[in-house]
C-alpha cells in the first residue's frame, strides 16, 4: 500500500505558484506540480461577495511530506487563508508508483 498524496493549493499570483512549485520539486519535497493557470473563484470574504482569479497547484508526495510542504507554502503565499488540502491517493498503477518513489529519493 502507497503513502502517496495530493496537495491542492490556491494561490492569488503564477509567479507565486511557479516559485513555490521549483523549489519543493528541487528539494524533493514534490514529485511534481501541476499548474493550473487561471480559475475563478467566486466566495465570500468579509462578509462581501467576492470573485477572483486564482492560480490551482496539484502536487503529489508523501504522506510524510505533507507538513514541510505546509510549512513552506504558508511562508511563500500572499493569502491571508491558503487553501492547501490533501488527499490520499487510494491506487496508483506500478509504473506511476515507482516513478513517484524515485522522484522523491534524496540522492547524494
Amino acid at each position: 500500500m502507497n503513502n502517496f498524496i495530493e496537495i491542492h493549493w490556491t494561490t492569488g499570483s503564477i509567479d507565486e505558484a511557479r516559485k513555490v512549485a521549483r523549489y519543493l520539486v528541487h528539494e524533493r519535497l514534490v514529485a511534481n506540480a501541476k499548474i493550473i493557470p487561471w480559475l475563478e473563484s467566486i466566495s465570500m470574504w468579509n462578509n462581501q461577495l467576492n470573485t477572483s482569479q486564482e492560480t490551482k497547484v496539484i502536487f503529489q508526495t508523501q504522506q510524510q511530506k505533507f507538513e514541510s510542504v505546509k510549512t513552506i507554502i504558508e511562508k511563500n503565499t500572499n493569502f491571508a487563508i491558503p487553501e492547501i488540502l490533501i488527499f490520499k491517493i487510494e491506487s496508483i498503477n506500478s509504473e506511476y508508483n515507482n516513478w513517484l518513489e524515485e522522484s522523491l529519493a534524496i540522492t547524494t
